[in-house]
């Protein structure tokens, strides 16, 4: 896997390379870019598909102590990785986390089109039962890593209150392994998620909400239309902020569209694209 080292530290990124429009994949906290394989597979043969790991908990790689990883930081890694691959009107899609929201009228300026997935928006943050209990954890001595023991077992992983709550089917419990390894294994890496959870004020998403009408550029909500954890009502709320917004619901998907439906989610992309050509 290539690697490019930040302000922040060294991240990893998965390039199919290729002379295609650029599409970039972000995946949310607790996950790599392994939950976008699906997406990458149906679209790697007509885009070029970068998708970063970036800092939230899945990462094999710690950051620098000092590193900013508020959802702020993170955002402003997100497009310092964008500048420093040289990408320009790239095709941005979010899942799960809203980091990339936090570029909107602050540095946007290799964002041609913008596509936000189920994820936290507006006043929807901390997200569901979920973000919740994660958020508490992060601010008690050890929680974090108490809370994660519950990922050693599958039976605790397929509740509704945990990840078995994002997706309406099953996921594979190889892959939560991997997701859920570096937290379980590493203190750096439960202490670069600890940082997120900590310094991410609860009106970060509210307050970014403010600039979204400033994004003048062609943009897609594509919703989960079974999600529970971000309400469908929430990304109907995003697209009529956004002035050029277009609001879609994926059907048979919670959260995690990219899993629960990676044809329609795919299929919604390719039409967004060839139709703001």
């Amino acid at each position: 896997m290539p690697e490019i080292e930040l302000s922040a530290g060294v991240i990893d990124f998965t390039d199919t390379g290729g002379d295609g429009e650029v599409v970039v994949l972000v995946h949310g906290l607790g996950f790599d870019g392994s939950v976008w394989d699906e997406v990458v597979r149906e679209l790697r043969a007509d885009f070029r598909v970068v998708v970063p790991v970036l800092p939230i908990g899945s990462h094999r790689r710690p950051m620098r102590p000092d590193a900013d990883l508020s959802a702020h930081g993170v955002a402003a890694l997100l497009a310092e990785f964008l500048e420093r691959l040289g990408l320009r009107g790239v095709t941005l899609v979010q899942n799960d986390a809203g980091t990339v929201q936090l570029l909107v009228g602050v540095r946007d300026e290799r964002i041609g089109r913008l596509v936000l997935t189920s994820c936290e928006a507006l006043e929807n943050y901390p997200p569901g039962i979920q973000g919740r209990t994660l958020h508490a954890a992060s601010r008690i001595p050890g929680g974090l890593f108490l809370l994660l023991q519950s990922f050693r077992v599958p039976f605790l992983v397929r509740m509704g209150s945990s990840l078995g709550g994002m997706a309406q089917r099953p996921i594979p419990y190889a892959l939560v392994r991997r997701w859920y390894g570096p937290l379980l294994g590493r203190r750096a890496i439960r202490r670069d998620l600890g940082k997120f959870c900590r310094s991410t004020r609860k009106d970060t998403y509210l307050i970014a909400a403010e600039k979204l009408a400033e994004f003048d550029r062609p943009a897609l909500v594509a919703w989960g239309a079974q999600d529970r954890m971000m309400p469908p009502a929430t990304g109907r709320r995003l697209a009529e902020l956004l002035p050029h917004g277009r609001y879609v619901e994926i059907p048979g998907a919670g959260t995690l569209v990219q899993l629960d439906n990676p044809g329609a989610l795919c299929a919604e992309l390719r039409r967004f694209i060839e139709e703001t050509g």
